[in-house]
């Protein structure tokens, strides 16, 4: 009987989670109501206005309200969770404080909720507001009060701070943009910071740092963003203002000093006066502070003329160190040369050192990689992997070349690495010479025999016995013979060596235009993608006229300027011009990093630089 009664209520109970669970999975769309605590009020007696959100975690109510004779500001949100049989409902109360100023009927008009399934609208809400104790049918506040006693400074700051106002184009300054935030009030960053600065890259802002600090016998919580800037171009700039807004909640206050309750602040301290003695004082102001601080005169100097052939626009100061592996290798193998830049300056713009002297080398494209060790990347380490083939017998790779600009001590640098001892092996020998054959063929020793000195009668040719046996020796044991064997055999081996040589070469060649013709075709697809910063872009499209020119004139593309360009395709004067902007353009960019570290180029000038590109054949 007791497992009847166990079993029948396990049915019970599995019966009841199949209704509820329907009823739980169900999904219901969003509702919005909106009520005020109170329809009946008088001049100057603030009520409670609450917009109800059911269904919706990001349902974003009006951030404004706005009515004639009354005053509105949002006050804050709490979430509501409801449960009747096993379906359960979330909901979202925002709250608004309402103050009226005026006696009458005032209508509250619908306001629009945004919710995933669209815009829900609330109904419109009747206040009705009397004279207050006094008789008094305006409010002797007023909304003047509101805004104009608040000392905003006391509130929030923002603060820009440029340790060095004088620099070179190209030079990257630190810059801190450090945001202040009154710890007696409850305030958050709303948006922002942004940084004007006309005609200066900034480099990518890290995560912030926090400090409490007191400034003037004020308690502040303080948010420091670092960054750096780079100026494109020479002259006298201005530095900021940074802008943020600030989201602040404040308490409000009764006043029968001629002051709005929304108004906190006194003459001097503005936390003295007791608004606690406000029955709404829990409910806070929620105010939207602009944030602003001060310009920065900055001046920047050009850079000196007769800059190196291996200066990129790297300024600040480095150091180069360089290795290679493996050490041995044959004629034609990699070898993968390391160089090491370490130091502090504008690292967009430290390229790949340069060889010394290419002769005898084919070198490829060099790879990077930046390992910063600060949070802006004003100093870090930067390392090339650079592939080398050595197209005959080497002892060295040649000496690596980077140049720099100073701008401590106002020069160009040129760093110049050490040679790198190697071992190449594989070339062709040299053809051996015919004595070294006959020695290696005839008598120990190396020696021939000395013929005798001969008489002037014939009797010696029938006592002379030793040269009638050299004379009848076989043809085979004869020096002369082998080295007319091996001279022809040594000449054929070279001619087939040399053939080889040549193909290898050809075929090398044919693998470099290969691998040029494929950059330029990715680089190409990279182009037509309006999604790489300005000088990115322009230092691809000028590698594309580089690859061009040198597969049309047979040259390395690194040695391609402005002027080989131009020669190398049939253009009029026009198209000419383009060319050499181009090249302006790319090295301008190059001083100065990227634009900003965002944006892309406008759809205009980049049909002019893709047409500029697909003419060049």
């Amino acid at each position: 009987m007791l497992k009847k009664t166990t079993t029948f209520r396990r049915l019970i109970l599995l019966l009841l989670l199949a209704l509820a669970i329907p009823a739980i999975a169900r999904a219901e769309a969003p509702t919005v109501t909106a009520v005020l605590t109170s329809s009946e009020t008088e001049v100057d007696r603030p009520v409670q206005l609450q917009i109800k959100v059911t269904g919706d975690s990001e349902g974003a109510p009006p951030s404004e309200i706005s009515v004639d004779g009354l005053e509105i500001h949002f006050t804050g949100q709490s979430q509501l969770v409801e449960g009747r049989n096993f379906h359960f409902s979330y909901s979202f109360i925002y709250s608004y404080t309402v103050l009226p100023l005026k006696a009458g009927t005032f209508t509250i008009p619908p306001q629009v909720v945004r919710t995933k399934s669209g815009n829900l609208r609330t109904e419109a809400l009747t206040l009705n507001v009397a004279p207050n104790g006094n008789g008094n049918t305006t409010s002797k506040r007023g909304r003047r009060g509101s805004s104009a006693s608040i000392n905003e400074r006391q509130l929030v700051f923002a603060d820009l701070v440029v340790p060095k106002t004088t620099a070179y184009v190209g030079e990257l300054i630190p810059v801190e943009i450090r945001l202040g935030f009154n710890t007696r009030t409850r305030a958050r960053l709303a948006e922002g910071p942004s940084l004007t600065a006309q005609s200066f890259t900034t480099q990518r802002m890290p995560e912030p740092q926090q400090s409490v600090e007191t400034i003037n016998g004020v308690q502040y919580q303080v948010v420091t963003f670092k960054t750096a800037i780079a100026a494109a171009r020479s002259g006298k700039f201005a530095v900021g203002p940074v802008e943020a807004k600030a989201l602040v909640q404040v308490p409000r206050r009764p006043g029968s000093q001629g002051r709005s309750p929304f108004d906190v602040f006194g003459l001097n301290d503005p936390f003295n006066d007791p608004f606690f003695q406000d029955p709404f004082a829990g409910i806070p102001e929620q105010r939207e502070v602009d944030m602003k601080s001060r310009e920065v005169a900055v001046e920047i100097k050009p850079l000196p003329p007769n800059a190196p052939s291996s200066f990129s626009g790297a300024v600040g100061n480095f150091s180069l160190t360089t290795s290679v592996t493996p050490k041995t290798a044959q004629v034609g193998d990699p070898l993968t040369v390391t160089a090491t830049i370490t130091g502090r300056g504008n690292f967009d713009r430290v390229n790949a050192p340069e060889m010394e002297s290419d002769r005898g080398w084919h070198a490829y494209p060099p790879s990077a990689k930046f390992k910063p060790d600060d949070d802006v990347g004003l100093s870090g380490t930067k390392n090339f992997e650079m592939v080398l083939t050595p197209n005959e017998n080497k002892t060295d790779v040649p000496p690596l070349l980077f140049s720099y600009f100073d701008p401590l001590n106002e020069s160009y640098v040129t760093l110049k690495s050490e040679k790198l001892p190697i071992t190449i092996e594989g070339g062709a020998a040299p053809a051996p010479s015919a004595p070294a054959i006959a020695r290696a063929s005839g008598s120990p020793g190396g020696a021939q025999p000395t013929p005798a000195p001969q008489a002037d009668d014939i009797l010696y040719l029938l006592t002379d016995q030793p040269r009638w046996v050299q004379t009848f020796a076989p043809v085979f044991e004869r020096p002369v013979f082998w080295v007319a064997q091996v001279v022809p055999l040594l000449g054929l081996i070279g001619f087939f060596g040399w053939k080889a040589r040549k193909r290898r070469l050809a075929n090398r060649e044919r693998q470099q235009r290969a691998a040029w013709e494929e950059e330029t075709a990715e680089l190409q697809k990279k182009l037509r993608r309006a999604d790489e910063p300005p000088d990115r872009y322009f230092a691809e499209a000028l590698r594309v006229v580089q690859l061009k020119t040198a597969l049309a004139r047979r040259v390395p593309p690194n040695t391609v300027d402005a002027e080989t360009a131009v020669s190398a395709f049939s253009f009029d004067e026009e198209k000419r011009a383009r060319v050499r902007e181009l090249f302006r353009q790319s090295d301008e960019l190059r001083y100065s990093g990227r634009q900003n570290g965002h944006g892309a180029v406008n759809e205009q000038t980049r049909r002019e630089v893709l047409d500029l590109i697909e003419s060049l054949s």
